[in-house]
């Protein structure tokens, strides 16, 4: 597996990174399955492992810690991230320095790790001053206990504002953004992908399949999954919504499209978002051994640019679907007394 540099820092990445959101209560409650899955993904050259506190209450931390103790942790390029809530606490959760301080102490240890090599702000939190974020964060990196930072679903403007004033500060900055981005996402290429190619940071975009549609569980003429996403956020699934049904029908297209190019639908999703210049590495977020293993190959595939122009045709680059899978709306759209006046 053919490995790239992650932005400007010189750590070298799998061009697929395993997520572990699926590992526990969320996905997969099998740990042994769980540790095997994050043992086969190693074995077939992937280093690059991204996690969160939030995933399963802290469950995931536990698994992948066990999965990389016994020797394999070294050769790990280990990610978490904090902001969630994380208890009924209304300070366990956000972007200041008391949580940021005291969640890593917590990610360290449900790891089983003296670092994290790169913590990450979860989602932006607009009543937090950034540098306050990022004064925490610095202090961590000076500590040892963290080796690089980065964000999570910035819009371009906070990614922006986050640059400059760690270096109107001297902080360290965010040398890396993990935005959502899929074939039927595509909103980060407008302006999130140039300014972090601008920066010289790193991109590895959660959801390359888009929640699921584009594994081909969400067909015509199939009945759709019970439980787990669909369950959870039914406004990004729910077939009755006219934005999900044009998911369903450019999925069709895409199936067309991926057959007639040789292809698996999972292997022309994950190819389509590792051809953008700007991303370091997708992360795939494997329940079963069968999902990681259907994924692995997509590393080695490069798109014919008649596939790409298709795809262009079907979803218009800088375009979302469905708004509600930009991972975050601003306070500015969701609170509507930000737009009237008292």
């Amino acid at each position: 597996m053919e490995h790239r540099t992650l932005g400007r820092t010189g750590v070298t990445v799998s061009p697929l990174c395993l997520g572990a959101m699926m590992f526990g209560p969320w996905g997969n409650q099998d740990q042994d399955d769980c540790v095997s899955i994050v043992h086969a993904a190693l074995d077939a050259g992937i280093n690059f492992v991204d996690t969160a506190d939030v995933y399963s209450a802290g469950e995931s931390e536990r698994i992948v810690g066990k999965a990389l103790a016994g020797g394999r942790r070294d050769d790990v390029v280990l990610a978490t991230k904090f902001h969630a809530p994380m208890g009924e606490d209304p300070n366990a959760r956000g972007n200041s320095r008391r949580w940021i301080m005291r969640e890593c102490e917590e990610s360290l240890r449900r790891l089983g790790t003296d670092w994290i090599d790169l913590y990450q702000v979860h989602r932006p939190e607009p009543g937090c001053d950034i540098d306050e974020t990022l004064g925490a964060l610095s202090d961590l990196v000076h500590q040892g206990k963290v080796r690089i930072i980065g964000s999570s679903t910035f819009p371009a403007s906070e990614i922006v504002e986050a640059q400059w004033v760690a270096e109107r500060r001297a902080r360290e900055r965010f040398v890396c953004e993990q935005p959502p981005y899929s074939i039927l996402v595509r909103g980060i290429e407008a302006e999130v992908l140039p300014v972090c190619r601008r920066y010289g940071m790193g991109v590895i975009p959660w959801s390359p399949l888009a929640g699921g549609w584009l594994s081909g569980k969400y067909r015509r003429g199939m009945e759709a999954p019970k439980g787990g996403r669909a369950q959870r956020i039914p406004q990004r699934y729910d077939p009755a919504l006219p934005e999900n049904a044009d998911k369903m029908d450019v999925v069709e297209e895409l199936v067309m499209l991926a057959d007639d190019a040789g292809l698996s639908l999972v292997h022309l999703a994950l190819a389509f978002v590792l051809e953008h210049p700007a991303v370091s590495s997708a992360i795939i977020g494997p329940r079963t051994m069968e999902h990681l293993e259907g994924q692995l190959g997509a590393a080695d595939i490069r798109l014919e640019p008649a596939v790409l122009d298709r795809i262009d045709e079907l979803v218009p680059p800088g375009t979302n679907l469905n708004v509600a899978d930009a991972g975050w709306t601003p306070p500015a759209l969701a609170d509507k007394s930000q737009r009237r006046r008292r």
